[in-house]
Protein backbone atom coordinates (compact mmCIF):
# COMPACT_ATOMS: atom_id res chain seq x y z
CA UNK A 1 0.00 0.00 0.00
CA UNK A 2 2.62 2.57 1.08
CA UNK A 3 5.84 2.11 -0.89
CA UNK A 4 8.87 0.68 0.88
CA UNK A 5 10.91 3.73 -0.15
CA UNK A 6 8.42 6.14 1.43
CA UNK A 7 8.22 4.09 4.62
CA UNK A 8 12.04 3.98 4.87
CA UNK A 9 12.23 7.73 4.22
CA UNK A 10 10.06 8.33 7.30
CA UNK A 11 12.07 5.94 9.48
CA UNK A 12 10.13 2.66 9.35
CA UNK A 13 11.87 -0.38 10.81
CA UNK A 14 11.52 -4.07 9.96
CA UNK A 15 10.08 -6.42 12.57
CA UNK A 16 10.64 -10.18 12.17
CA UNK A 17 7.93 -12.46 13.57
CA UNK A 18 7.82 -16.23 13.86
CA UNK A 19 4.63 -18.18 13.23
CA UNK A 20 2.08 -17.65 16.06
CA UNK A 21 4.02 -14.69 17.51
CA UNK A 22 1.70 -11.92 18.73
CA UNK A 23 2.59 -8.40 17.60
CA UNK A 24 0.01 -6.64 19.77
CA UNK A 25 -2.87 -7.61 22.02
CA UNK A 26 -6.41 -6.60 22.83
CA UNK A 27 -6.70 -3.39 24.88
CA UNK A 28 -3.13 -2.23 24.19
CA UNK A 29 -2.71 1.30 22.88
CA UNK A 30 -1.41 1.64 19.32
CA UNK A 31 1.91 3.40 18.83
CA UNK A 32 2.87 2.25 15.32
CA UNK A 33 1.64 1.84 11.75
CA UNK A 34 2.19 -1.73 10.52
CA UNK A 35 2.45 -3.05 6.95
CA UNK A 36 3.28 -6.61 5.85
CA UNK A 37 6.48 -7.08 3.84
CA UNK A 38 6.25 -10.89 3.68
CA UNK A 39 4.23 -13.61 5.37
CA UNK A 40 0.71 -13.22 6.76
CA UNK A 41 -0.77 -11.55 9.82
CA UNK A 42 -4.24 -12.20 11.21
CA UNK A 43 -6.23 -10.00 13.53
CA UNK A 44 -8.37 -12.12 15.82
CA UNK A 45 -10.46 -12.32 18.98
CA UNK A 46 -11.51 -15.19 21.22
CA UNK A 47 -14.88 -15.65 22.88
CA UNK A 48 -15.37 -16.85 26.47
CA UNK A 49 -15.19 -20.48 25.29
CA UNK A 50 -11.87 -19.85 23.56
CA UNK A 51 -13.31 -19.98 20.02
CA UNK A 52 -11.35 -17.81 17.63
CA UNK A 53 -12.96 -15.22 15.37
CA UNK A 54 -10.68 -13.85 12.65
CA UNK A 55 -11.27 -10.18 11.90
CA UNK A 56 -8.98 -10.20 8.86
CA UNK A 57 -5.91 -11.75 7.26
CA UNK A 58 -3.27 -9.43 5.83
CA UNK A 59 -0.54 -10.42 3.37
CA UNK A 60 2.28 -8.72 1.47
CA UNK A 61 1.73 -5.00 0.95
CA UNK A 62 -1.30 -4.75 3.23
CA UNK A 63 -1.48 -2.68 6.39
CA UNK A 64 -3.44 -3.49 9.53
CA UNK A 65 -4.49 -1.90 12.81
CA UNK A 66 -4.89 1.65 11.48
CA UNK A 67 -8.40 2.49 12.81
CA UNK A 68 -7.39 2.37 16.50
CA UNK A 69 -4.11 4.13 15.70
CA UNK A 70 -5.90 7.02 13.99
CA UNK A 71 -8.82 7.14 16.45
CA UNK A 72 -6.54 6.94 19.52
CA UNK A 73 -8.37 3.86 20.83
CA UNK A 74 -7.10 0.56 22.20
CA UNK A 75 -6.77 -2.39 19.82
CA UNK A 76 -9.99 -4.45 19.72
CA UNK A 77 -8.13 -7.58 18.55
CA UNK A 78 -4.82 -9.41 18.59
CA UNK A 79 -2.37 -9.31 15.67
CA UNK A 80 -0.68 -12.67 15.21
CA UNK A 81 1.70 -14.06 12.58
CA UNK A 82 0.05 -16.86 10.59
CA UNK A 83 3.47 -17.73 9.14
CA UNK A 84 7.00 -16.43 9.65
CA UNK A 85 6.57 -12.79 8.65
CA UNK A 86 8.32 -9.46 8.28
CA UNK A 87 6.41 -6.21 8.80
CA UNK A 88 7.21 -2.52 8.61
CA UNK A 89 6.77 -0.62 11.88
CA UNK A 90 6.51 3.19 11.74
CA UNK A 91 6.03 5.40 14.81
CA UNK A 92 2.64 7.09 14.95
CA UNK A 93 3.98 10.68 14.79
CA UNK A 94 6.08 9.83 11.72
CA UNK A 95 3.11 8.02 10.12
CA UNK A 96 0.90 11.07 10.62
CA UNK A 97 3.61 13.30 9.12
CA UNK A 98 3.85 10.93 6.14
CA UNK A 99 0.08 11.21 5.55
CA UNK A 100 0.08 15.00 5.95
CA UNK A 101 2.98 15.47 3.54
CA UNK A 102 1.75 12.89 0.99
CA UNK A 103 -1.95 13.49 0.25
CA UNK A 104 -2.04 10.88 -2.52
CA UNK A 105 -0.95 8.22 0.00
CA UNK A 106 -3.51 9.52 2.47
CA UNK A 107 -6.24 9.06 -0.17
CA UNK A 108 -5.07 5.49 -0.88
CA UNK A 109 -5.28 4.69 2.85
CA UNK A 110 -8.75 6.26 3.06
CA UNK A 111 -9.94 4.04 0.19
CA UNK A 112 -8.47 0.94 1.85
CA UNK A 113 -10.24 1.74 5.11
CA UNK A 114 -13.50 2.38 3.22
CA UNK A 115 -13.23 -1.04 1.52
CA UNK A 116 -12.66 -2.70 4.90
CA UNK A 117 -15.74 -0.97 6.32
CA UNK A 118 -17.72 -2.20 3.32
CA UNK A 119 -16.46 -5.76 3.93
CA UNK A 120 -17.40 -5.61 7.62
CA UNK A 121 -20.88 -4.27 6.85
CA UNK A 122 -21.41 -6.93 4.18
CA UNK A 123 -20.20 -9.79 6.38
CA UNK A 124 -22.15 -8.70 9.47
CA UNK A 125 -25.37 -8.86 7.46
CA UNK A 126 -24.43 -12.29 6.09
CA UNK A 127 -23.25 -13.79 9.37
CA UNK A 128 -26.30 -12.69 11.30
CA UNK A 129 -29.00 -14.11 9.06
CA UNK A 130 -27.87 -16.41 6.27
CA UNK A 131 -27.25 -20.15 5.87
CA UNK A 132 -23.72 -21.58 6.21
CA UNK A 133 -23.57 -22.21 2.44
CA UNK A 134 -24.55 -18.62 1.68
CA UNK A 135 -22.03 -17.22 4.19
CA UNK A 136 -19.25 -19.34 2.73
CA UNK A 137 -20.01 -18.30 -0.85
CA UNK A 138 -20.19 -14.64 0.16
CA UNK A 139 -16.76 -14.90 1.83
CA UNK A 140 -15.18 -16.70 -1.14
CA UNK A 141 -16.71 -14.29 -3.64
CA UNK A 142 -15.58 -11.29 -1.60
CA UNK A 143 -11.98 -12.56 -1.51
CA UNK A 144 -12.13 -13.37 -5.24
CA UNK A 145 -13.43 -10.00 -6.43
CA UNK A 146 -12.30 -7.50 -3.78
CA UNK A 147 -9.06 -8.92 -2.39
CA UNK A 148 -7.56 -10.80 -5.35
CA UNK A 149 -9.48 -8.84 -8.04
CA UNK A 150 -10.20 -11.91 -10.19
CA UNK A 151 -12.95 -11.48 -12.82
CA UNK A 152 -16.16 -13.49 -12.28
CA UNK A 153 -15.60 -15.67 -15.34
CA UNK A 154 -12.13 -16.80 -14.19
CA UNK A 155 -11.64 -19.61 -11.65
CA UNK A 156 -10.43 -18.68 -8.18
CA UNK A 157 -8.34 -21.07 -6.07
CA UNK A 158 -9.17 -20.40 -2.41
CA UNK A 159 -6.01 -20.05 -0.33
CA UNK A 160 -7.77 -19.99 3.04
CA UNK A 161 -7.89 -23.13 5.15
CA UNK A 162 -11.25 -24.50 6.18
CA UNK A 163 -10.48 -23.43 9.75
CA UNK A 164 -9.68 -19.88 8.64
CA UNK A 165 -12.92 -19.70 6.65
CA UNK A 166 -14.85 -20.94 9.69
CA UNK A 167 -13.18 -18.36 11.91
CA UNK A 168 -13.90 -15.56 9.42
CA UNK A 169 -17.63 -16.29 9.21
CA UNK A 170 -18.31 -17.45 12.76
CA UNK A 171 -18.93 -21.15 12.07
CA UNK A 172 -17.46 -24.40 13.26
CA UNK A 173 -15.00 -26.03 10.87
CA UNK A 174 -17.27 -29.11 10.64
CA UNK A 175 -20.11 -26.88 9.40
CA UNK A 176 -17.84 -25.34 6.77
CA UNK A 177 -16.77 -28.80 5.58
CA UNK A 178 -20.44 -29.87 5.24
CA UNK A 179 -21.26 -26.64 3.38
CA UNK A 180 -18.34 -27.20 0.98
CA UNK A 181 -19.50 -30.76 0.24
CA UNK A 182 -23.06 -29.55 -0.35
CA UNK A 183 -21.90 -26.75 -2.67
CA UNK A 184 -19.70 -29.21 -4.57
CA UNK A 185 -22.67 -31.56 -5.10
CA UNK A 186 -24.67 -28.61 -6.45
CA UNK A 187 -21.77 -27.75 -8.83
CA UNK A 188 -21.47 -24.28 -7.31
CA UNK A 189 -17.80 -24.87 -6.50
CA UNK A 190 -15.26 -27.58 -7.23
CA UNK A 191 -12.58 -29.38 -5.25
CA UNK A 192 -9.19 -29.97 -6.86
CA UNK A 193 -6.70 -31.87 -4.68
CA UNK A 194 -8.71 -30.80 -1.61
CA UNK A 195 -8.50 -27.13 -2.68
CA UNK A 196 -11.66 -25.12 -3.31
CA UNK A 197 -12.12 -23.57 -6.76
CA UNK A 198 -14.94 -21.11 -7.46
Amino acid sequence: MISDDLLKKYGAEKVHLVKREVLFGVDTLPRYYFQVISGKIKMNNFNEDGKEFIQGIFSEGLSFGEPPLLAELAYPAYAEAVANSIVWKLEKSKFLALLKENPETHLVLTKVLARRLHYKATMVAEISSESPEHRLLKLIDYFKTHIHKIPDEEPYLVELSRQQMADLIGLRVETVIRAIKSLEKKNILQLQSHKIVR
